[in-house]
């Protein structure tokens, strides 16, 4: 991997396979949000904060969907809302 052509490739692959191991192949994936609230995470915290942050957002967005909010717009929400905190 030696552009970010190939690693966005990656990682769309492994979050393909990923969606389909826990049987959720339709959950809505905006790889490039979820990699932007990572990192503004890890910088602005410390570099663990990325998965813990990410996994919480996605927590969050999970319950909203459940409660019958899009769920693209439920994992956005989640996504903007800690990317706005980490900022602060």
């Amino acid at each position: 991997m030696t552009d970010e052509g190939d690693l966005h490739r990656v990682l769309a692959d492994w979050a393909d396979r990923v969606r389909e191991e826990l049987d959720i192949p339709d959950a809505p994936l905006d790889l490039d949000r979820v990699l932007g609230v990572a990192g503004v995470a890890a910088h602005a915290v410390v570099r663990p904060a990325a998965p813990v942050t990410t996994y919480l957002a996605g927590y969050a967005a999970g319950l909203a969907a459940a409660s019958g909010t899009d769920a693209g717009a439920a994992a956005a929400d989640a996504l903007d809302r800690v990317r706005r905190l980490a900022g602060s």
